[in-house]
């Protein structure tokens, strides 16, 4: 099977790439660390080099992965960032690096993915998005926005690539221990290691899953919450904010 891997260079893209080949597939990694990538060379995997908030520059990289792979048979969208605002100093700017780094990103690998997929007899293409869609959190205007956003792309997409054959699956975790949450200021419950939330998403998508959320200690008590008046999430937002 190919597998094209975004965000590989780090915490869960990078694990699930280095998974995917120890089972033998071929993999195509995606990302912006150098030292990583030539890592991942060595160990086999095909690697690109590529800010995918950059449309020209992922098209031209698209083309020669077309070039190399008659098709791509799964597709792990995982690329991504999180800054957390300072209400207090509101930042625009910060929005917009999230959201291209969470959406911009996303749609500019699903352009380019989207012919290789087509070309496979099992396409399924996989987008890596955020618990944080249920609940509105503290400080989360940027990172909480961005993933809802991706959500709601990736299930439109569903909807639209049913006549393809194309299944999606959309991936909610919830705190993974990565560089990523490394810089965290605050308490991450049930948060799980990579390899755990690896194996989490690698069993989920072989079984086909619409969704994939964990750890279910911590989601399923969110999806609960989010099932509460409007009025409620306020109040509850002010408790956690504390």
């Amino acid at each position: 099977m190919n597998i094209l891997i975004t965000g590989a260079t780090s915490g869960i893209g990078l694990g699930l790439a280095k998974n995917y080949l120890a089972d033998g597939h071929k993999v195509i990694a995606v990302g912006r660390n150098a030292k990583i990538l030539n890592e991942l060379s060595l160990l086999g995997i095909y690697t690109v080099e590529l800010d995918l908030v950059d449309l020209d520059k992922s098209r031209e990289k698209f083309q020669l992965i077309a070039k190399d792979f008659e098709c791509i048979d799964l597709a792990i969208l995982n690329a991504g960032n999180c800054e957390y605002l300072d209400v207090a100093d509101f930042d625009a700017s910060l929005i917009k690096r999230v959201f291209d780094a969470n959406i911009i990103s996303l749609a500019n690998s699903v352009e380019g993915v989207l012919p290789l997929l087509r070309k496979s007899k099992t396409p399924h293409l996989v987008g890596v998005a955020s618990m944080s869609l249920y609940l509105p959190l503290s400080r989360a205007e940027a990172y909480g926005a961005s993933k809802a956003a991706a959500n709601y792309m990736l299930e439109t997409l569903a909807i639209d690539l049913a006549p393809d054959k194309i299944l999606v699956t959309v991936v909610n975790p919830g705190f993974v221990k990565t560089p990523l949450t490394a810089k965290n200021d605050f308490p991450m419950p049930f948060a799980l290691e990579v390899d755990r939330a690896v194996a989490i998403i690698k069993q989920g998508i072989s079984n086909k899953k619409i969704e994939i959320h964990f750890p279910y200690k911590l989601t399923l008590i969110i999806k609960f919450l989010s099932l509460l008046p409007r009025s409620w999430w306020r109040v509850l937002g002010q408790k956690f904010k504390k």
